[in-house]
């Protein structure tokens, strides 16, 4: 079978995509809302280890207006179903490689929650896996698509900020409460390894600015981690509210990891992740070129103007570059912002005033 490169290559034409979709907790339940509402996606069966959720989700498509989905237990029972073309995977993270290898060896498209994999055996599983089928297997980021992202993403491409030099992305977020109550397969990775346990959020957009695996790619890393200090004061501080099971449990998981990436053509990335401690939610999304500089939370840029020795060296809103909008954000961005999303960030994002 061939092995060249997925990219670029197009999904197949079809009037309806017929969807499996494998998890029914909180994640799988959100983006069933999400289909739901998408004009010829077609959800035919659900798997969930729970058959009270399994079933509660495959009821709410029948409620929509189409037939109600068939419920399982059982992932392989979906996977190898013949009338599902893609296959949408959002269980738990041990699982996303595999489930995902075994759609496409069965012939269909995957769709993978974040983080796709867990080992760099498992990465080339995907890729590997992905050319020999012939199947796509796409990366369920959804921060690559907000509205700022997407339009700082034609800035770039438009050489706005010139020649781009470095690139700043970050997950800071505060999970202390869902870590140690609701979550405990979220807090197993703590328990497990001292790493960057969620760098697509941040990575992501700037992967797409400084165009990996399409011209550049990722050539060396540094990676370091503070001490880990954040979950074992939350568990002593509200031992009468969590799960009595956490009481013996080490956590490996520094509570801030900066990475330094290199790539092949000169530039650098600072990649960080801090979930545990209190810190606003924010992505860092920042891009630094020889023109100029883009920077998030709070968006704001600054070019730098030749022909105006007095300009201010300051900021300024993204207002000054609305006609820079992606072409997604102008045909569909009315629609998602109705619908909302994951954590309803991307219905927030409006145009600049």
């Amino acid at each position: 079978m061939s092995s060249s490169t997925m990219i670029n290559v197009p999904f197949e034409a079809l009037d309806r995509v017929r969807i499996g979709l494998i998890g029914a907790g909180n994640r799988g339940s959100s983006l069933l809302g999400e289909l739901l509402v998408i004009d010829g996606a077609e959800v035919v069966a659900i798997a969930d280890p729970s058959a009270e959720r399994a079933a509660a989700a495959a009821d709410r498509v029948g409620a929509a207006g189409g037939p109600r989905a068939a419920a399982t237990t059982e992932a392989p029972a979906v996977i190898e179903r013949d009338d599902v073309d893609l296959v949408i995977i959002a269980s738990p993270w041990e699982q996303h490689a595999p489930l995902a290898v075994a759609a496409m060896r069965a012939g269909k498209h995957a769709a993978v929650e974040v983080p796709a994999a867990l080992t760099l055996d498992e990465c080339w599983a995907l890729v590997d896996t992905s050319e020999q089928t012939r199947r796509h297997c796409v990366l369920l980021e959804n921060c690559n698509y907000d509205y700022n992202e997407l339009l700082v993403l034609n800035l770039v491409r438009a050489g706005v900020l010139g020649e781009l030099l470095h690139a700043e992305a970050a997950y800071f977020h505060d999970l202390r409460g869902p870590l140690m109550t609701s979550k405990g397969w979220r807090r197993r990775a703590h328990v497990l390894r001292d790493a960057n346990l969620y760098p697509t959020h941040g990575l992501g957009p700037v992967a797409a600015y400084l165009d990996l695996n399409r011209g550049d790619r990722l050539v060396r890393l540094t990676s370091m981690s503070s001490a880990s200090l954040g979950l074992d004061a939350w568990r002593a501080e509200h031992a009468g509210e969590i799960d009595p099971s956490t009481a013996d449990e080490v956590y490996r998981c520094g509570d801030v990891n900066s990475s330094l990436i290199a790539t092949e053509r000169g530039r650098t990335v600072l990649l960080q992740h801090q979930v545990v401690g209190p810190r606003p939610y924010s992505r860092r999304n920042e891009v630094v070129g020889t023109k100029g500089i883009f920077t998030d939370f709070p968006p704001r840029i600054f070019v730098e103007d030749p022909d105006d020795p007095d300009q201010p060296e300051e900021y300024v809103g993204l207002d000054a570059y609305r006609d820079f909008e992606h072409e997604l954000w102008t045909a569909h961005g009315d629609a998602a912002r109705a619908v909302g999303g994951h954590r309803g960030r991307a219905a927030r994002r409006r145009r600049p005033d």
